[in-house]
């Protein structure tokens, strides 16, 4: 559930950003059920994946509107399949994650003891605590 004040708007960035294997839609390709600015075709018969995805920025009200992910280009989200924290952008702006707000962000979390993880396509990078960044496999 969406957090108190938040909603997509004209936000598409998961439909972008996501793979989603159901539909053989890979990062950075835009959904084939995705209207840019107005959300999904088929939002009431969408697959478990896409209505099980949280978007950090929806689900917490302590991420500010700044951090939309449509203003700052980045995701922000648990992965359901490990303890990383992660940032994930468009491959066709891979280093989006390093917006200013988006970093400061991301630094802090690895402060708390995170493992945080910035993505774009196959491309990874780890952000430590002290701010130093290195390739993430």
């Amino acid at each position: 559930m969406a957090a108190l004040g938040k909603s997509c708007g004209e936000c598409t960035m998961c439909c972008q950003v996501l793979t989603i294997e159901h539909f053989n839609k890979d990062a950075g390709v835009l959904c084939q059920h995705c209207v840019l600015g107005g959300g999904c075709k088929i939002y009431k018969k969408r697959p478990d994946v896409c209505q099980d995805y949280e978007c950090d920025w929806m689900m917490e009200r302590s991420i500010p509107s700044t951090l939309r992910p449509d203003k700052v280009g980045t995701i922000l989200m648990e992965d359901a399949d490990s303890d990383e924290y992660q940032a994930v952008c468009d491959p066709k702006k891979p280093m989006a994650w390093r917006h200013p707000l988006v970093f400061k962000f991301l630094l802090a979390k690895a402060k708390e003891g995170r493992t945080v993880v910035a993505k774009a396509g196959e491309k990874a990078w780890r952000i430590y605590d002290n701010g130093h960044v290195a390739p993430w496999s």
